[in-house]
């Protein structure tokens, strides 16, 4: 067993800190959850360019019998992602020995941070709503939603010739979400059976109209009167989400870093100190680009 010093328990504390911070931040995305992610643990920095490719598009042609195929040369095209966004929260913590014998303490310095970097992603994400632009909107700004909005997004998309087989997404604002709640038809036992019953009592909308609904507060709103309500709806290759790995700090300068990957997803802790307060300063950050993929596959709801 190697001996106990104060290098390795160092690394150990950043390691535990990274393990405790991607969970949490994968489970306060709406938004980061659902779009395209786009990660590989190759080093990168602000700026750099990430080409992340679209899928073709091919014919089916008939072939007669005694007939040869038709080859096809499909272009494939790439969307260009600039990793323009390198997002951080710092926290600092005076006697780390003293959170590290009591996890409770770690979670109650961590969270905050984390959740500042995902409502960072959410805003950016949902901050791309002007981009969808092959689509006409749907819904009137300062309107209720109305099934037959719903409807017209769902339409919208399947026009837009978005696979049956691929989920799609409606993420609404707090009010608009109250608004579909009260859809009769789709909040009633009567009408919606279990589903109607989980929407009235738990308050779950759940899924209509082929739609997963789910809710945000940061949903994008524009104008005063009325204020318009910049709702999505979309196919998961509609936005893209990339994210890089940040490089190490140089060797010597008193900092220690630590990845934390999980699926497509991935950011990195620092721990240094602080003379200054002569404390143990943390830095959870992750560099990012968003951007529109393929923008028929995406359609303003206003509200």
């Amino acid at each position: 067993m190697p001996a106990i010093t104060s290098a390795n328990l160092a690394n150990a504390i950043v390691k535990l800190v990274a393990a405790d911070a991607l969970p949490a931040l994968m489970g306060n995305l709406v938004m980061g959850n659902l779009v395209n992610r786009d990660y590989e643990p190759v080093l990168a920095q602000a700026g750099d360019t990430v080409n992340v490719p679209i899928p073709p598009t091919l014919v089916a042609n008939n072939i007669a019998e005694g007939g040869s195929v038709v080859t096809q040369n499909p272009n494939l095209q790439t969307a260009q992602i600039v990793l323009n966004t390198h997002a951080e929260a710092t926290f600092q913590i005076p006697d780390v020995t003293k959170v590290i014998a009591v996890p409770d303490l770690l979670k109650l310095y961590l969270e905050p941070a984390v959740i500042a970097l995902a409502e960072k992603i959410e805003r950016d994400l949902l901050g791309l709503y002007a981009q969808f632009t092959a689509n006409p909107a749907v819904g009137t700004a300062g309107t209720p939603i109305t099934e037959a909005v719903v409807d017209e997004a769902e339409t919208t998309l399947f026009q837009a010739k978005v696979p049956a087989a691929h989920p799609k997404y409606l993420v609404v604002d707090a009010t608009t979400y109250s608004q579909l709640r009260q859809i009769p038809r789709f909040s009633e036992y009567s009408s919606a059976g279990e589903a109607g019953l989980k929407a009235l009592v738990d308050g779950a909308v759940g899924k209509i109209k082929d739609f997963y609904v789910f809710r945000s507060q940061f949903v994008q709103k524009t104008g005063t009167t009325p204020v318009t309500r910049r709702n999505l709806a979309f196919a998961k290759d509609a936005l893209g989400l990339v994210i890089r790995r940040l490089p190490q700090p140089l060797p010597g300068t008193g900092a220690i870093a630590e990845y934390a990957e999980l699926g497509n997803f991935g950011m990195r802790v620092v721990m240094s100190y602080q003379p200054n307060t002569l404390a143990q300063q943390f830095t959870v950050d992750v560099l990012y680009g968003v951007a529109v993929l393929k923008n028929d596959f995406g359609v303003q709801v206003l509200t």
